[in-house]
């Protein structure tokens, strides 16, 4: 089997958060996440499709490759899970108890994720969601070519009431304490077509609109503002906004990196702070668009599989690119939905950049291990197994808990929904600038909520909606994402 990686992320659903990823081919692996429902096909007639089938294909492939094959049960009857993703559960809850496995281990439809990591389509409003903990609901981040920004809702927008008609409008705050799913449930199924009524409060007031999901193409880099020459204090600093590590991330990353090393831009920002994850490729792609001044034998990442498998460990070396800067500083926002191939590249620039390079926002989800992808086409079958660790060239690499305790440099501020992200008002911007022009701050914390709360009175903690069900490859990724 040849290993090809990729890495995702996925918060649990208790923890209304979810961001995954994988690898678009048959074979792949990546350093990613999973939930209790991970968009398991519908079991079709195909010969070895049946639910004992998969079952035990599932079994035997964890047993395999699985990098805790001491947390495995030593046999467990499938008979009464009625489905693939409960016995799944049940084979890593105990890696998921010891924290190692927080549902990154899951079952997905191999032509989704395929669609999702060549292409980034998706069906939906178009728009991120996080829940506050007071129970409030906001637009994070609106899509470009999604319905939600044509109906002019964008960052910062509050969601006050969701209905099926302008009649049956019912309040965030009733549906939120009606418990478990209905909250999310409310927002319909992701089909085209779906259409809900919401009562709006931004800028502009408070207003009712109605909004239709539809099919749209998720921009990894924003085309208004995911790349960008700041100029704060009379410097020029680079910014990049990446959303989600897929394919089409490539050409824009090197237009912005390129644009940095034409305007001999040395100081970067590279905002991460809703990104889940996704292909390794695309998070070497970037450590090497940050790493002009590194020379072709210095590491990387090292990625390490259970002793049995060692012949498919991999040493990943630096590649400067053509659009590659030198960088002086660089600061990475992050936040709890930073996960993966996000904290690969954060980590990546540890022991060369050392107090140099900071963590901006609060903690970061903490997942340093990656996933392989094994298929069992004829069902439309992919299991993402946990497979291997990674690390650092300085052999870094257990932050289960996040990146807060191994970076050396780190500065706590809020996810400011008052601006654009990019916009030097906003807070984790201006604190990323402010970083970058050697200004002291406060040190980010292990707890990310008490970091939100800690960086204003007003200030409280959000975490990304998530549905409490079946999850598309995009809302692995995209954490929030409807």
């Amino acid at each position: 089997m040849a290993v090809r990686r990729s890495v995702t992320f996925l918060a649990a659903a208790a923890m209304l958060a979810g961001c995954g990823g994988g690898d678009g081919g048959s074979s792949g692996s990546n350093a990613s996440g999973g939930s209790t429902t991970a968009g398991t096909p519908t079991p079709t007639a195909a010969a070895g499709c049946t639910l004992r089938e998969r079952q035990d294909w599932v079994a035997a492939q964890l047993r395999e490759w699985y990098l805790f094959p001491d947390t495995l049960p030593a046999s467990l009857d499938p008979t009464p899970y009625a489905s693939v993703d409960t016995y799944l559960n049940a084979l890593t809850a105990t890696a998921r108890a010891q924290r190692k496995d927080r549902y990154f281990t899951y079952l997905t439809s191999i032509k989704e994720e395929n669609a999702y990591y060549t292409s980034g389509s998706s069906a939906g409003f178009g728009w991120r969601l996080g829940l506050d903990s007071n129970a409030r609901l906001f637009v994070t981040e609106a899509f470009e070519g999604a319905s939600a920004l044509a109906a002019g809702i964008d960052r910062g927008a509050e969601i006050l009431a969701i209905g099926t008609s302008t009649s049956d409008l019912k309040t965030v705050s009733s549906l939120y304490a009606a418990g478990g799913s209905v909250l999310s449930d409310a927002l319909g199924p992701d089909t085209a077509g779906t259409t809900r009524y919401f009562q709006i409060r931004d800028a502009a007031g408070t207003r009712t609109v109605s909004v239709s999901k539809s099919d749209f193409t998720l921009m990894p880099v924003s085309s208004r503002y995911g790349s960008q020459i700041i100029t704060d204090g009379g410097q020029r600093y680079g910014y990049v906004n990446l959303r989600t590590f897929i394919d089409t991330a490539d050409p824009a990353l090197r237009t912005a990196f390129a644009q940095f090393r034409a305007a001999g831009i040395t100081n970067i920002i590279v905002d991460l702070r809703y990104n889940g994850g996704g292909l390794v490729r695309i998070a070497e792609l970037m450590s090497n668009l940050l790493g002009a001044n590194r020379a072709t034998s210095e590491v990387i990442s090292y990625t390490t599989f259970r002793s049995e498998k060692a012949s498919n460990n991999e040493t990943t070396f630096f590649a400067p690119q053509p659009q590659s800067v030198a960088p002086t500083r660089v600061a990475f926002i992050g936040t709890g939905g930073t996960a993966s191939a996000s904290e690969f590249v954060i980590n990546a620039f540890i022991p060369y950049l050392h107090a140099n390079a900071a963590l901006i926002g609060t903690n970061t989800y903490g997942k340093p291990v990656g996933q392989i992808a094994l298929d069992k086409a004829a069902c439309d079958d992919r299991l993402r197994v946990i497979a291997f660790a990674l690390q650092n060239s300085a052999r870094q690499g257990a932050y289960y808990d996040g990146l807060a305790n191994t970076v050396e440099a780190s500065c706590r501020a809020a996810d400011d929904l008052s601006y654009p992200m990019g916009d030097p008002r906003e807070a984790s911007t201006r604190s990323a600038l402010d970083f970058l022009q050697g200004k002291s701050c406060t040190r980010i914390g292990a707890s990310a909520s008490a970091d939100v709360r800690a960086t204003s009175t007003a200030a409280v903690s959000r975490v990304a909606l998530a549905p409490n069900g079946e999850m598309s490859t995009a809302q692995r990724e995209v954490p929030g994402l409807f």
